[in-house]
């Protein structure tokens, strides 16, 4: 088994191979305007970096988001690319799952990563294994009840600490993590989400109301 994962759902575009057992190489870089023109040099690095091309890998992983619109579709385009190229299958996961697992906490807790327009992606879990709650996007005012008193992985922690004071590693996101969650659903057969875009809501880019359509005579 080699997983190449990559994950453009947040401001962190993160690359990583995984033989199955561990992680292999990983570049992660934190920049949320910059995503189209990092993640290819980032798959390079940790191709370099392991000494591999890219027809070893077995599979993609994608993270699926919740995330932008744009930085989103980055890396589910690349990796769909990718796949077709190689032809190896795509794994989608959730991006908050990655964030979950990487955290390493054993009890309830919840992840919530910057969404813009002063809201958050959000979702509860029993464990970094399991979610108990679709993944939702929110202002933290109106969820605080729901979360009081839980760990908060992810940035949204930091971003709001007046309603997520306890806030927990990691910030941001890690391919390496998304992988290795990757690997272990391979292994116990578990199924995956497709590789299409978890947006939960419409994109900033609108078309004017009352646009006014002028074609020639």
């Amino acid at each position: 088994m080699l997983l190449l994962a990559m994950d453009t759902a947040t401001p962190a575009v993160t690359v990583a191979l995984h033989d199955g057992e561990s992680v292999v190489a990983e570049s992660t870089q934190v920049d949320a305007r910059r995503h189209g023109e990092l993640l290819l040099p980032a798959v390079d690095r940790v191709l370099k970096e392991a000494g591999l091309k890219l027809d070893a890998v077995t599979g993609i992983v994608v993270g699926v988001g919740p995330g932008p619109y744009t930085g989103l579709r980055v890396g589910l385009v690349t990796a769909a690319t990718f796949a077709s190229a190689v032809g190896v299958p795509v794994h989608g996961l959730c991006t908050l799952d990655g964030l979950a697992y990487a955290s390493g906490i054993e009890e309830p807790f919840v992840v919530a990563t910057d969404a813009r327009r002063k809201e958050v992606y959000w979702a509860r879990y029993e464990n970094r294994r399991t979610r108990v709650t679709d993944a939702a996007v929110d202002r933290p005012a109106e969820i605080a009840e729901q979360v009081a008193g839980l760990p908060v992985v992810g940035a949204g922690a930091r971003l709001y600490p007046e309603f997520f004071p306890d806030a927990r590693d990691p910030e941001h996101q890690s391919a390496g993590a998304l992988a290795a969650l990757a690997a272990e659903r391979l292994a116990a057969g578990a199924d995956f989400l497709d590789p299409l875009p978890m947006y939960l809501r419409r994109p900033d880019a609108q078309v004017p109301k009352n646009y006014k359509v002028v074609t020639p005579k």
